[in-house]
């Protein structure tokens, strides 16, 4: 999936096109998986997340620590926040790692898969 900025994308390409060729497929694949949760996490906006539903979140943060740092840091600046984002998009029932699967190809989804599984062992 390209990056939906055109300049982004213009970047991209041209990042790649003048990539080492034995690098080429590992950044291109980073690119892909950029782009999809990219456009995940700015989907949420769609869903006009409001000042309760940020607070829903905070409150149910098992960090307390990260929700104190949230909570100082405001609702709007939460807004464009990775987990902030996250949260509206499954309140949304659009869950990640579902978006993941139908944006990525069968074999960049295996490899989204491996890394969790590595992050999480």
């Amino acid at each position: 999936m390209k990056h939906p900025n055109k300049q982004q994308q213009k970047n991209q390409e041209e990042f790649l096109k003048n990539c080492p060729e034995d690098q080429r497929e590992f950044h291109a694949r980073m690119f892909r998986l950029g782009n999809v949760a990219y456009r995940y996490h700015t989907r949420s906006k769609d869903f006009e997340p409001t000042k309760e539903l940020f607070n829903e979140w905070l409150a149910n943060m098992p960090d307390r620590g990260f929700a104190d740092v949230m909570k100082e840091k405001g609702f709007e600046e939460a807004k464009t926040a990775a987990p902030f984002t996250r949260f509206v998009m499954e309140k949304n029932d659009i869950g990640y790692d579902e978006f993941l699967k139908a944006h990525l190809s069968e074999d960049d989804y295996a490899y989204h898969l491996s890394m969790k599984e590595k992050l999480n062992d």
